[in-house]
């Protein structure tokens, strides 16, 4: 195994089956094995520094050695390291949480239930759907509506949501109980000379020919993330989340707002949903819950569906839910650290003017052959590729550019995710201006490398 480190020469890497991976192109080519973070950077075990250009998995928001969060883990392990909430049981750092989320998220979001992960976080909010309409004797209306390029996870239910192939091929999903309508992408899915508020509109009338066709009485809820993340940063179009609400408010069809990734300042406010406008009955969150420093998420919701599931847990005798580290106290110890750091800093603010830099700096591509559009909100941004400009024909194969763009770009010391025809960007929010235009210098470098002609 030549290709490997040489801390890792000697070790036998077949046992570890690595996730959202070829396994056989692994066997082939071997791992980037990271070593060590400082700030927005991860080096790996030969030295080399690369700036994390996805925060991670959109998730390490305060970068990646963060004293603070490391010290707040160290002092809970010390008093508490390990409580469940099962059966009445409780834990101050899970206490204090759950009250600083009700106090920061939108109106009318007045519990919460903690998770481990954003799949976990989704998987429950489908039972915690069910059971609320079963305790209030609505026994049919337990079908979701997701949305085509969607990601709201990869557990059974969680990738029944989800509405992307990769996480579908192979594990017979998704489940019956869910429906997908239109990617709300204008470049892509709008019909010719259709403006953005008229794109909406069609969108908004699929929605309701949906439930229709499927009868209101068995539609429980509508799910999407404000800002389409792992889908390729799709923002929403103009008028789309005013629109889709009116709908499923005249259906009586619950608002999921999945702010997994959006969550806690990602589009330059502290919450998607005030970005859009959206007025949620059920929101998602983790990743920059901790800078997933922990594993931790949470579900925040209204009180009029806590009141369901509690009578419906007294007609029962329990809410059979929960996982043993659920609100686990070193979670959410460092959960309530990372969300003071968030705020002291600033960092919802730095986000939105770094972004607006990130967003400058990659407009000089608009007019290169290959771009197709140029997109964000706030900390998060892409670039899609086409290999035609005036028909949009993407490449082939599919991705082809795309990763092309991502090889040189880690090449180049910048590690980003290339997503069916875009390649992504979403830094942690700590970034400096001077790190945000070294960033773009080795983008460019990568640019340049990937579309380089050919010899």
């Amino acid at each position: 195994m030549s290709y490997l480190p040489n801390s890792l020469q000697g070790r036998d890497l077949r046992y570890l089956l690595h996730p959202v991976t070829n396994a056989r192109a692994h066997e082939r080519n071997g791992p980037l094995v990271i070593a060590r973070g400082e700030g927005i950077f991860v080096y790996d075990d030969a030295g080399k520094d690369y700036i994390e250009g996805l925060a991670g998995l959109w998730s390490v928001g305060l970068g990646f050695s963060e004293k603070r969060l490391v010290d707040a883990a160290k002092r809970q392990l010390d008093v508490l390291p390990y409580m469940h909430l099962f059966a009445s049981k409780s834990q101050q750092p899970a206490i204090e949480l759950a009250e600083k989320l009700v106090q920061m998220t939108p109106e009318g979001l007045d519990r919460v239930h903690f998770t481990n992960s954003g799949s976990e976080a989704n998987d429950t909010v489908v039972k915690m759907v069910w059971f609320y309409n079963n305790a209030i004797g609505r026994l049919e209306k337990k079908k979701f509506i997701g949305r085509h390029k969607g990601y709201h996870g990869i557990t059974i239910a969680a990738g029944s949501l989800t509405g992307i192939p990769a996480n579908h091929k192979g594990f017979d999903l998704p489940l019956d109980f869910v429906r997908h309508v239109t990617t709300p992408h204008h470049y892509r899915f709008a019909n010719e000379g259709e403006t953005e508020e008229q794109f909406s509109d069609r969108l908004a009338a699929e929605l309701e020919e949906t439930i229709l066709a499927e009868g209101p009485e068995t539609v429980a809820a509508f799910i999407g993330e404000p800002l389409m993340g792992a889908g390729g940063v799709l923002p929403p179009p103009k008028g789309y989340w005013e629109k889709i609400q009116a709908v499923c408010r005249k259906y009586d069809v619950l608002i999921v707002a999945d702010e997994v990734i959006n969550g806690f300042g990602r589009t330059g406010k502290m919450f998607a949903c005030e970005t859009y406008d959206i007025k949620p009955d059920i929101l998602v969150v983790s990743k920059q819950i901790t800078s997933s420093y922990q594993p931790l998420a949470a579900i925040v919701f209204s009180d009029k569906i806590y009141q369901g599931i509690a009578d419906g847990s007294e007609s029962l005798g329990t809410f059979g839910h929960g996982y043993t580290t659920s609100g686990h106290p070193v979670a959410t110890a460092v959960g309530l650290e990372n969300l003071k750091i968030i705020e002291e800093r600033n960092l919802v603010e730095n986000a939105r003017r770094m972004g607006q830099i990130l967003r400058d700096g990659l407009a000089k591509y608009a007019d290169h052959p290959c771009v197709g559009e140029i997109r964000g909100e706030g900390l998060i941004a892409a670039i899609e590729f086409v290999q035609d400009k005036a028909t949009k024909a993407p490449f082939l194969p599919a991705g082809k550019a795309a990763q092309a763009v991502a090889a040189a770009a880690q090449a180049n010391g910048l590690i980003l995710r290339a997503i069916g025809e875009a390649i992504c960007f979403c830094p942690p929010m700590i970034i400096t201006e001077a790190e945000m235009h070294e960033l773009l210098a080795r983008f460019d470098r990568a640019m340049a490398e990937a579309f380089a002609p050919a010899d």
